[in-house]
């Protein structure tokens, strides 16, 4: 066993990566397929967080893999699973086996399965959910994840949601309260330190890691991503069987992507590939691996959109190694140079965050206040039984995490540092077993919201932060209005 010596990372070292053990914040996808041993294993050793892809592999692949992972390196790791796209008895079967062999950290992917989390959390297992939405992020720390990842719409792959990685980070960070890590099209340094910069707590890096010499991808996969251009890239929904129906993927283009395959949902099956003796078909999920042969062009070939940027196939050590640095020197200057301690420019950002002190401290009590009322929002919705009693419920619920992702990006332009509380408001809220109390009980809150944003406006001196409370304020006086109409009241006028 390789034991590397400690080093410092010249990036922050934040909770994310105390909780997963690893010296820098970058995170190795756990790709199915492409992800084994040696590529977690250098990924590890160069001070990243590997997770093996274990997608509906077989138990002895992963006990060998989890082996094999732990004669290269002592450092900690993870195992990837998908329970949608796994038969269910697999599936308890590799959970008690990742328990047996005390994986330290499972991540997970697609449908929130509280099962699964309940029982990994419960064997002292820590848990990592990908998510494409806010409101998957909430349900998904609410089954106990203890990290998430929100993924956008750039990533390869599987694709869960449909939002730009900048805008669903925004989003996810401003409603949870767990450390949360960036995917989607990331594959330099200039990425990584701008989803750090955003309030990301790791990055992602999936297909610039791939392109590497320990991938366990086909070369020709490997070669096809080296020579992509950008808008290479589609997202589709032909590469299908394996999953659950709708499940988009971003790959290369292709002659399956440009219709000269025939009809991706005809019956039949038609094999263009093996893997050891098990049969690859047309329109599968399965990606060119080392193991296989057949007509790898007509297979899935997962890319995501930072695909350009990546134009060599190198150990990825090496590749890690070079991001990080990367990023370090663009979060220095994203940041800021530092200034000698007897200057009086250093008191300059205190002098200003005092300043902004009274502002702050309101914005974040707005903060604390729309994300409960996300998440009530989003219970809620669930369990309404009338079609248009939901949709006006997920009307309120969006607006809700919209408004925190505007709240939390003006608290971080006056150089604040937002809070993660949520009070005892969603507690409250969901003491009230009827919906329609519930509602009335968040329209108070909501009316609360509209005389706590009149009394700050005048506070206010900037105008970006100003005009998104003015819209924030409208909106909400717009759902009073919409809900009260529904419960069949009337709100004050004012």
């Amino acid at each position: 066993m390789h034991r590397s010596s400690p080093q410092a990372s010249p990036l922050p070292r934040t909770a994310l990566c105390e909780l997963l053990g690893c010296r820098h914040p970058v995170l190795l996808a756990g790709m199915g397929g492409v992800s084994r041993a040696e590529l977690v294993a250098a990924v590890t050793e160069a001070g990243g967080f590997g997770f093996l892809g274990m997608v509906r592999e077989p138990l002895a692949l992963i006990r060998t893999e989890v082996e094999h992972v732990r004669r290269r390196t002592d450092r900690p790791f993870g195992v990837n699973l998908i329970p949608a796209a796994t038969d269910p008895q697999l599936l308890h079967e590799q959970v008690a086996l990742c328990i047996a062999l005390r994986v330290p950290v499972v991540g997970l992917f697609w449908d929130v399965h509280h099962a699964v989390i309940a029982r990994l959390r419960e064997a002292g297992t820590v848990v990592v959910h990908q998510v494409g939405s806010a409101g998957e992020a909430l349900l998904a720390q609410e089954a106990g994840a203890q990290a998430l990842i929100a993924q956008g719409v750039e990533a390869g792959g599987h694709v869960r949601g449909r939002l730009p990685l900048a805008q669903l980070l925004s989003q996810v960070l401003s409603v949870t309260g767990v450390p949360v890590a960036a995917a989607g099209g990331l594959a330099d340094g200039r990425d990584m330190a701008r989803v750090l910069a955003q309030g990301a707590q790791a990055a992602v890096l999936g297909t610039a890691l791939l392109a590497t010499q320990e991938s366990f991808a086909h070369d020709y996969h490997k070669q096809r991503v080296v020579q992509a251009r950008a808008g290479d890239t589609v997202l589709t929904e032909d590469f299908h069987i394996n999953w659950p129906p709708h499940a988009a993927v971003r790959v290369l283009a292709n002659s399956v992507t440009r219709c000269e395959r025939g009809d991706p949902c005809a019956a039949g099956r038609t094999v263009i590939g093996e893997e050891e003796g098990r049969p690859i078909y047309l329109f599968s999920t399965d990606s060119p691996l080392r193991s296989m042969t057949g007509n790898f062009e007509a297979m899935a070939l997962y890319a995501g959109k930072g695909v350009d940027r990546i134009t060599s196939v190198e150990p990825a050590g090496e590749r890690v190694s070079r991001i990080v640095a990367e990023a370090a020197r663009h979060w220095r200057l994203l940041e800021g140079e530092p200034v000698e301690v007897a200057s009086p420019v250093c008191y300059a950002a205190d002098v200003e965050r005092d300043r902004h002190a009274p502002v702050i401290a309101r914005l974040d009590e707005l903060l604390e206040a729309e994300r409960a009322g996300a998440r009530v929002t989003l219970r809620s919705a669930a369990q309404a039984q009338d079609g248009e009693m939901r949709e006006l419920i997920e009307a309120v619920h969006r607006d809700e995490v919209q408004w925190c992702a505007m709240l939390m990006r003006a608290i971080r332009s006056l150089q604040g540092t937002p809070s993660s509380r949520t009070g005892d408001f969603y507690d409250k809220a969901m003491a009230f077993e009827k919906l329609d109390e519930r509602l009335a009980f968040l329209n108070r809150g909501q009316g609360w919201v509209v005389k706590k944003l009149r009394e700050l406006l005048p506070m206010v001196d900037d105008a970006s932060i100003r005009e998104g409370l003015a819209e924030m304020l409208r909106a909400h006086e717009a759902n009073l209005d919409k809900v009260n109409r529904r419960l069949g009241l009337v709100r004050p006028a004012h």
